[in-house]
This record gives C-alpha cells, structure tokens and sequence, in this order.
C-alpha cells in the first residue's frame, strides 16, 4: 500500500499537473470503484480543480464548488498521468479523469477490487474521510509520545494503526523500527523516555528519508515505479538478505497477507520472534536465537 513518502510524490506530482485546470470528464469504468452516489459523479465536470490533499493514505483532488473526489489506493492501487499529447495505455483503468491538459487514470493489480473512489462535498466530509492519525513530520516529541502510548499494543501495530499515526504502513514502520533499533513486538507500554525519543527520530528521519529519495527518483516526472519493496530499504522485503548495519541475515513473522522484517542482532538482542506457522511446524526444534539459527545453517 502506498505510503506517506510514496503518497507525497503523487501529491507534488498531481499539483503541478492538475491544480488550476479543468476537469472536462470523468469516465467510470468499474462501477465497484465509486462509493457514493450523491452528489452524482457528473457534477465534476467542467469544475477546475483548486487544491490536492493527502488525507492518512488517502488523495484528495478539490474541485470548483468544494466537490472533493477521494482516492484511497488500497494495496494494489496505482495512479497513472498521460499528456495531452500521449496516448493514455491499453492497460484496463478503473477510471479516466480527462483534464484539460491530459489524463489520470487509476489502474489496481489483481483481481481483488480494494481501491475506492468517493465524490464528496465539502470539508466536513472529507474531515469524515480522516482517520485520525498523528502526523509525524508535524508533531513535536510530546505530541508523539502521548499518540504512541494512548494503548497498549506492539510498536509494529500501534505504527500502522491509522488512528494513531498517519501515513504509516507496513513497509516504513520495518524502516523505522530498525532505524530506532526496536523490537516490532515490545509493547507501547514497556518503552522508557530515551526509547521513545529513539523512535521518534527514527520516524521523522525515515519519512523524510524516504521521501526524498523518491522524489529525487521521479525526477519531475509523474511517479510510475510506487512499490512497497526497493533495493535498498534496510530491512522490510529483504528475508535472509544481510542487515546493513550488522551483517546479520533479516528474519520475518508471516501473519495474513503481512509480514514483518527486522534485524534480531540489532531490534530483539538476538532473540527469533516466533513465526506462528514456521514454529508450530518446528516445535522443539524452532530455534530460539539466532546463533542457534547459524549454528544449524
């Protein structure tokens, strides 16, 4: 799923392409995507459009008339930008949003239909769109430490959890963690002052990492390669890969369709966290550290 730094590129990307033009047409081509009905998608056309917005892990476009149309990407979600003077591609878009100066379309990998699109009109409903989170590169160390420790869960959880920050997914919370050197399954609960401080500037510096690389990567062009897997992320995407820091092979905890990457040298003290399938298989045999682990490689 895209995630703040990859939501900020789109962002910069979209404002300079779209803010100040006319939306001419709005062509919807998989009636699964929209989830509204009022006010009718139809109102948009021939509105210019006056603002973009990220709202969490949702894009906001605003429209002549406060009309908001809402684009949350989901997983597989990707938008796509074609100048007036390019052909946009064959490849099957959800929708066609024609500019007067070109075309976005939002195309979604797989068969599972997850992304959403809502027309929305006014403010406060495009507040009712926000789940809450804190914004990291907004918020001072007080602000964070009060968000992070409002419920007791894993640091890997309460990270994703979009009513407590915004922005962070499943990929940078594994950057982040390994920044700050933290297990993904401490509690909130069990982190001292200088702990949270460490998190706190391994998130800010992480975001901010991040987001400048991918727009250096994009280069003033639209951002086509968004993916939560790059070459060189430091832990998440790279199982059995050499940590950069330490050289030590990167674990994972499978769970659902999620899994987390992390250091044991340096996030757990060298202790395996359980995978729960690998280690109901292995049983006595699931080693419990990673010298254990090396020592039967």
């Amino acid at each position: 799923m895209p995630e703040l730094p990859d939501l900020t590129v789109y962002l910069e990307a979209l404002a300079q392409r779209v803010v100040g033009q006319r939306l001419e047409r709005v062509r919807l081509l998989s009636p699964f995507l929209l989830r509204t009905a009022v006010p009718p998608l139809e109102s948009v056309h021939g509105r210019r459009v006056t603002e973009v917005r990220r709202v969490g892990k949702r894009l906001a476009i605003r429209l002549e008339g406060d009309l908001w149309l809402v684009f949350h990407l989901m997983i597989a979600g990707r938008l796509h930008w074609f100048p007036q003077s390019s052909t946009p591609s064959k490849r099957t878009a959800l929708v066609r949003l024609e500019f007067s100066n070109g075309t976005l379309t939002l195309t979604e990998a797989g068969t599972k239909r997850r992304a959403s699109l809502h027309l929305l009109q006014g403010e406060q409903e495009l507040r009712r769109q926000d789940p809450g989170g804190l914004e990291v590169l907004q918020a001072n160390l007080t602000q964070f430490a009060e968000r992070l420790r409002r419920e007791n869960h894993t640091l890997k959880r309460a990270l994703t959890d979009p009513r407590l920050f915004s922005g962070i997914g499943n990929a940078y919370s594994d950057e982040i963690l390994h920044a700050a050197r933290l297990s993904p399954v401490m509690l909130t609960s069990r982190l001292d002052d200088a702990q949270v401080a460490r998190l706190y500037d391994a998130a800010r510096g992480q975001l901010q990492l991040w987001s400048e690389r991918l727009r250096h990567r994009a280069e003033g062009a639209f951002p086509e390669k968004v993916t939560a897997f790059r070459d060189d992320m430091a832990v998440h995407g790279r199982f059995r890969k050499p940590c950069p820091v330490c050289g030590t092979p990167i674990q994972r905890i499978r769970y659902a369709d999620n899994e987390t990457n992390y250091c044991a040298r340096c996030q757990t003290g060298g202790r395996l966290l359980a995978d729960r399938a690998l280690s109901r298989l292995l049983k006595q045999d699931w080693p419990t550290s990673v010298d254990a682990l090396e020592r039967h490689s």
